[in-house]
């Protein structure tokens, strides 16, 4: 038996039945919808349903991270019965939970000297996020260490490529993404805005393609173009989406055709209240190893 927990946030966006599955606590964000606040604790206090329903309606939501007092909190209990934590953060380039972790691991070794708390940053958002939380809860489940845990997440994050498209030009607006000018154009011209993840964890635009057979098309082409040994990837692949199932099962469809050596069946999952605050009704992302990320994307 592991003498350490695998801890994560809510943003790794994964069912809650497959956390409670593979034994990993997580840490909620909050969001702000229509003036009141809700725990982001995957559909239970407001259905992802719901939610997306009032985006499409106008709702802006904003988003909150886990504080340093919520870490604390969170954390403590598993140190009292004397377990070591490996905390797996949401990308320091998406989100400043990364820091509210270190500091509250601060105060924490203070009363708990013996114990060993590691935070280490994902690089990785939404279900990307969630695919290298799925890489340590395997390792964890063959028995490997601590530190050979962490090791691993060191070195792969960086090898698990993420590719985005926005379907929601107001809330690419309002983040700051894209410029009223561009947003408007977009709209007019059915462009679907296509980013990836840098180095830096954080979104980078890399192409505007026109359509959304085209965008799907581009996304597929990057990840023949980017997957580890290519059409002979042999991982496993997650896609997630904001209210487009139909769109993300599509894209599934095509990866499942073109990699026919894929671990297991291509994973859908629905983005989470805090991504989805950002991304807006309608984005699709898919997420896989392979090349490693630079800063120049």
């Amino acid at each position: 038996m592991n003498d350490y927990i695998l801890t994560c946030c809510s943003t790794a966006d994964m069912p809650k039945e497959y956390f409670l599955k593979r034994r990993i606590p997580y840490a909620c964000f909050h969001f702000m919808i229509d003036g009141k606040e809700y725990l982001d604790d995957l559909g239970e206090s407001m259905s992802f349903d719901e939610f997306y329903t009032r985006i499409s309606k106008g709702a802006m939501p904003t988003t909150s991270q886990v504080n340093v007092s919520q870490f604390i909190d969170f954390f403590e209990p598993y140190l009292k019965i004397g377990l070591d934590i490996l905390h797996i953060s949401t990308s320091s380039g998406l989100s400043g939970e990364f820091n509210s972790a270190n500091i509250a691991k601060g105060i924490l070794k203070e009363k708990y000297p013996d114990r060993k708390i590691e935070v280490v940053d994902s690089l990785s958002g939404s279900s990307g996020y969630g695919l290298l939380v799925d890489m340590a809860a395997d390792l964890r489940d063959s028995d490997a260490g601590f530190n050979e845990v962490l090791t691993e997440i060191k070195r792969k994050r960086l090898k698990l490529n993420h590719w985005f498209y926005f379907s929601d030009m107001a809330h690419l607006k309002h983040g700051g993404r894209i410029s009223s000018v561009t947003a408007l154009a977009g709209t007019v011209l059915n462009i679907y805005p296509l980013f990836c993840a840098n180095a830096r964890g954080a979104l980078s635009s890399v192409e505007k393609p026109r359509g959304k057979k085209k965008v799907l098309n581009r996304m597929l082409i990057h990840m023949l173009e980017n997957a580890e040994n290519g059409k002979d990837y042999n991982g496993k692949c997650y896609i997630s989406h904001s209210a487009c199932f139909e769109d993300a099962r599509t894209l599934a469809d095509m990866v499942e055709q073109v990699f026919s050596k894929l671990s297991e069946p291509v994973r859908i999952c629905e983005m989470g209240t805090v991504i989805g605050s950002h991304a807006g009704c309608g984005a699709v992302a898919i997420f896989f190893y392979g090349k490693e990320r630079t800063d120049s994307e």
